[in-house]
């Protein structure tokens, strides 16, 4: 997983917390880097699942709310670091339906090594879109936080909800957002 999800990660916590609950988080998660991670790097995931575990204990916050809240973070700083990837983009399914086929692209042409989720996606009406979540990670909770932080982003009110199920075959996350 890039680095850059790290330390964004560390950032939430230390904005949304504490910086002592950081320090915590990182020394409960016996990390093999002691938390020094750079935005560039590549790491285990199972670091930031660990630093999430431990940090749902500091906090009992439940692990699924932590990640959606980090969702949410994440989008933002996205959206900040990376301009390019909203212009003439006008409303949340018109980007949404653009992940896999230019974001991932353009995220793999700065980050060849990344190892990317796959997304597909149904328009059911106007203000209905499906999307189907595919990844090893199981950060199904962190897709349905950015999805959320997708909507905030483009001002648009609607609810996100997630459940298990098959897209052509293959085990997926359904991700139903409907706007309102």
């Amino acid at each position: 997983m890039k680095g850059m999800v790290f330390t964004e990660f560390m950032d939430m916590v230390e904005d949304v917390f504490s910086v002592d609950i950081l320090e915590d988080v990182i020394e409960k998660s016996d990390l093999p880097n002691d938390g020094a991670y750079t935005a560039v790097g590549t790491y285990d995931h199972q670091e930031i699942v660990r630093m999430t575990d431990n940090l749902s204990q500091a906090v009992n916050i439940p692990v699924p709310t932590l990640l959606e809240v980090f969702g949410k973070h994440l989008f933002g700083r996205f959206s900040a670091r990376y301009p390019s990837f909203f212009a003439g983009i006008a409303d949340p399914f018109e980007f949404l339906k653009n992940i896999d086929n230019y974001i991932h692209v353009e995220v793999k042409k700065l980050y060849p090594d990344a190892e990317l989720p796959r997304f597909y996606h149904e328009q059911k009406s106007a203000n209905e879109l499906t999307m189907y979540y595919m990844s090893s990670r199981h950060f199904e909770d962190l897709a349905v936080g950015l999805i959320s932080g997708c909507l905030a982003h483009f001002e648009a009110a609607g609810k996100v909800e997630k459940s298990e199920g098959q897209y052509k075959g293959e085990d997926a996350i359904i991700i139903s957002i409907i706007l309102d």
